[in-house]
């Protein structure tokens, strides 16, 4: 039988800042509140060619061996949609180590199906997770029923990825973290240049941006199975729009099932952040390692960049605001 189990290591890939405080090798700080561990990780470099395309083939070779049994596998009861560099990976592995919380069979964090990966079909996807009478198994007496997750921060802003979830997932709830915009660009922008996946300064790409997106998201629209480099790896100013895309998953969903999250009160005191996650997807409480990883190291943001991106993100700030009810941490 197929093993289920839903522990893993911790490691933070959504954000590159961390709460600083005292605190135990176990995470707890002398005033007795949880804090994020000292021992971290950096984000990994780009990998060769030859080692993205071996992992590749291992990855798709792994994935049709669930095929026949894809009916007897979960299907995720929420996903974390969101943003992109703003915790989601940190979210992801602190979740994944709850008792009856189940990511893919693989470990893999991003599936990404529901945005580039669609035409596959919900078989494709279903043939990932863990199949349901192991994570029953594994999850016994513990008096709630398993879920399975997974984490891909495009879902969020891709256009047609909520309605796509929202047909095949009926019923999902999800979450999305939020932090500073302008801190989010920079840190998506380092990313992807230590990825191999940019190659302009920080302010060529924002000069770019608007050339580089342009009609990319009607061609979208128009074409389902058009996969758009740049809308996916370019979008550093638009992603920061929060005002937009929340209100687009406000209409397919309802507000009801969805959870905002600001990335920098997580990072800050995360216990009660991760408590009022559990209570919104119905989970009972647990007492997860906070590790951090993934940080990216990277020179200051010139202040002319920084303040023209704090000015153009005033009236979306505004807006943001006015959904949330409360003024996200950058605006306090």
């Amino acid at each position: 039988m197929e093993s289920a189990d839903p522990a893993s290591t911790v490691t933070t890939g959504g954000d590159d800042a961390v709460s600083p405080g005292e605190e135990s090798p176990a995470g707890i700080r002398s005033d007795g509140s949880r804090a994020w561990s000292g021992n971290g990780r950096l984000a990994p470099s780009a990998r060769a060619e030859w080692h993205r395309l071996t992992r590749r083939t291992v990855y798709r070779t792994l994935v049709m061996a669930g095929r026949p049994t894809y009916r007897a596998r979960m299907l995720p009861g929420f996903l974390i949609v969101g943003a992109e560099r703003c915790g989601t990976t940190s979210m992801f592995h602190v979740l994944k180590q709850h008792p009856i919380v189940f990511s893919t069979t693989l470990r893999k964090q991003e599936v990404h199906f529901f945005d580039v990966a669609y035409e596959r079909g919900l078989p494709w996807y279903q043939a990932q997770f863990p199949l349901l009478v192991s994570a029953r198994l594994t999850a016994r007496g513990a008096g709630v029923a398993p879920v399975a997750f997974e984490a891909s921060p495009y879902y969020m802003f891709h256009p047609l990825a909520p309605e796509r979830i929202n047909h095949d997932l009926p019923g999902v709830k999800l979450l999305v973290m939020l932090r500073d915009p302008v801190e989010r660009a920079y840190s998506a922008h380092a990313n992807h240049v230590g990825h191999g996946l940019e190659t302009e300064s920080f302010e060529r790409a924002l000069e770019l941006e608007d050339s580089r997106l342009e009609g990319e998201a009607e061609r979208i629209i128009a074409d389902p199975s058009y996969v758009s480099y740049s809308h996916r790896h370019h979008s550093y100013r638009i992603r920061g729009h929060y005002a937009d895309q929340l209100e687009h998953l406000e209409q397919v969903f309802g507000r009801e099932r969805m959870h905002v999250v600001d990335s920098d009160d997580f990072f800050a005191n995360p216990g009660p952040a991760y408590d009022q996650v559990l209570n919104f997807l119905g989970l009972p409480a647990h007492s997860p390692a906070f590790t951090p990883q993934n940080a990216r190291p990277r020179s200051p943001m010139s202040e002319p960049v920084r303040a023209a991106l704090e000015e153009h993100y005033r009236p979306h700030d505004e807006r943001l605001t006015a959904w949330l009810g409360c003024e996200p941490s950058w605006r306090r």
